[in-house]
């Protein structure tokens, strides 16, 4: 069991989903699927799920749940149309606790889930798993095998999922999309604020002046509701001092309005034509000292020259640099050249080999560069030799066993002609 849970990819995201049965805390495989993970998360923001019931029960199986009306039949996705189905290699149906899309054939997810009660190979690469029970509410899934069900897998006291929580979002873009409503109390109170006051003329701060004076109000803005001109207080009060003819006739006011407005169009369009004046003259100016701004062909000229005699002058001290350095490592070889020479003088050995390392130089000065054309001419060549030196070898030792041969031949002979004549 525990290499199951190491093939498994690890989790990014949380939700809490409180039922009947008890919570049920949810690790999400939001990277693996995306598309549902969104949706179910989405949807638990929302509450969605808040009230539904896991409608299907098998026991051993699965407990699926997710449909808004209970039914099995209905719910939308977030999207507004059913979305893809998300399968990958390392999440199998081999275990209880997995969460999956439920849906009624390829490419037809939407909103309805269900809880894997033990393994279910035959729903591998038909429905996406998108997440997983964990920790010690994965004991409250048991619960599930001892519910009562009846016709079509139904329970007969149907699990409620009672609120949903987003404990860690993998989608920070998300947001609740259910407008908050308000309390019923806070709209009255409202209401109440919005309507009218209403005066209450039993108190001792007003009186019987306040309560005459609100009725002469009421019936002057009866009188005065339909006609569409509202009278001043001079109409209104009977003083003989106030008088409701005007000081100035309208018409000659309006005259007078007339001419000032043609006037000040006048100032208007004086003071936009020296406007216009003065921008045309300072035109000129302007490009001037755009063209001065735009670097021309002598400037550029002046620093490509400029470039090439700082380039110059590092290559100088370049060259410099290299020369000294070399001079003072040809120092360095004839110091010990002198010290090795000394050395030599004292002693035998070292004379023998400091001649020999020197004759191995000479050596390879001769031999032609790694990278000479003629180097495998050369090999070739070396070989050749090599073969032939080799060939007299062999002819020189066969030569040599003939020889020894033909001596041993002869002293036999001697021998037996020295038995004879002794004899």
């Amino acid at each position: 069991m525990s290499n199951i849970y190491i093939q498994e990819p690890p989790t990014e995201g949380k939700v809490v989903l409180s039922t009947s049965l008890g919570d049920f805390e949810i690790e999400l495989w939001s990277k693996e699927c995306p598309k549902a993970c969104r949706n179910f998360v989405q949807h638990c923001l929302n509450g969605y799920y808040d009230g539904t019931i896991f409608h299907r029960v098998v026991k051993g199986f699965i407990a699926q749940g997710g449909d808004p009306t209970g039914t099995g039949e209905n719910g939308e996705s977030i999207y507004g149309a059913p979305f893809k189905d998300e399968f990958h290699s390392r999440l199998r149906f081999v275990r209880r606790g997995l969460v999956a899309m439920a849906n009624a054939g390829r490419n037809d997810n939407a909103s309805q889930f269900f809880f894997t009660l033990g393994a279910t190979p035959e729903l591998q690469n038909k429905h996406t798993i998108f997440g997983k029970i964990a920790g010690n509410t994965l004991y409250n899934l048991p619960k599930f095998d001892d519910l009562e069900t009846g016709q079509d897998d139904r329970p007969v006291y149907a699990p409620k999922v009672i609120q949903t929580e987003v404990i860690s979002n993998p989608f920070p873009d998300i947001v609740a999309r259910k407008a908050i409503q308000k309390p019923e109390k806070i709209e009255h109170e409202i209401t109440q604020a919005r309507s009218g006051a209403t005066k209450n003329f039993g108190l001792l701060s007003f009186g019987l002046e306040a309560e005459e004076d609100e009725m002469e109000a009421e019936v002057i803005l009866k009188e005065t509701s339909g006609k569409v001109k509202s009278k001043s207080s001079h109409d209104l009060a009977k003083d003989p001092k106030l008088s409701s003819v005007p000081a100035v006739h309208l018409e000659n006011n309006e005259k007078e309005l007339k001419e000032d407005v043609s006037n000040l169009s006048k100032i208007g369009t004086e003071e936009e034509e020296k406007s216009r004046i003065q921008k045309k003259l300072k035109r000129p100016k302007v490009e001037s000292v755009k063209e001065s701004a735009v670097p021309s062909d002598e400037d550029e000229e002046l620093k490509q020259t400029n470039h090439i005699e700082s380039l110059r002058k590092e290559f100088k001290e370049l060259k410099k640099s290299l020369k000294s350095d070399k001079k003072n490592t040809s120092r360095t070889e004839q110091k010990k050249n002198k010290e090795t020479e000394s050395e030599d003088d004292n002693n035998d050995v070292l004379r023998s080999f400091h001649q020999t390392q020197e004759e191995y130089r000479a050596k390879k000065e001769k031999l032609p560069p790694a990278k000479a054309p003629n180097r495998e001419e050369l090999t070739l060549a070396y070989l050749a030799k090599f073969k032939k030196l080799i060939a007299g070898a062999r002819e020189a030792e066969e030569n040599g066993i003939e020889k020894a041969n033909e001596q041993k031949e002869e002293v036999g002979e001697l021998s037996d002609a020295e038995s004879t004549g002794v004899e």
